[in-house]
């Protein structure tokens, strides 16, 4: 699997989509990596914000339609994207959760 293919779409590259995908690729770093994955965000524009958003949004949808080919790999690619997002969004676009103030 092209995790940056994924992750990037059909949208221009961001540089952290590689430490994304590092995190995905060895799990064991990914606590290590949210403090500057985090960091790196604050100085995004509102367009590369949106494109992170939408990048961690593939990646789960991804891990949902492969999930039974690789479950060990889609789980870990799932809960990255899904920490990152609640950490940098606050929320999670898919998820079950009630849009804010609901």
């Amino acid at each position: 699997m092209d995790l940056l293919r994924v992750l990037q779409g059909n949208g221009k590259p961001l540089g952290i989509y590689t430490r994304i995908a590092a995190a995905v690729q060895d799990i064991t770093s990914f606590p290590d990596l949210i403090e500057p994955i985090y960091a790196e965000t604050a100085g995004f524009s509102d367009v590369d914000l949106d494109s992170l958003r939408f990048a961690l949004l593939r990646l789960q949808v991804y891990a949902d339609v492969h999930r039974y080919e690789d479950m060990e790999g889609t789980q870990r690619m799932k809960y990255v994207a899904q920490v990152l997002e609640k950490i940098i969004f606050g929320s999670l676009m898919l998820g079950g959760e009630p849009p804010a103030g609901e």
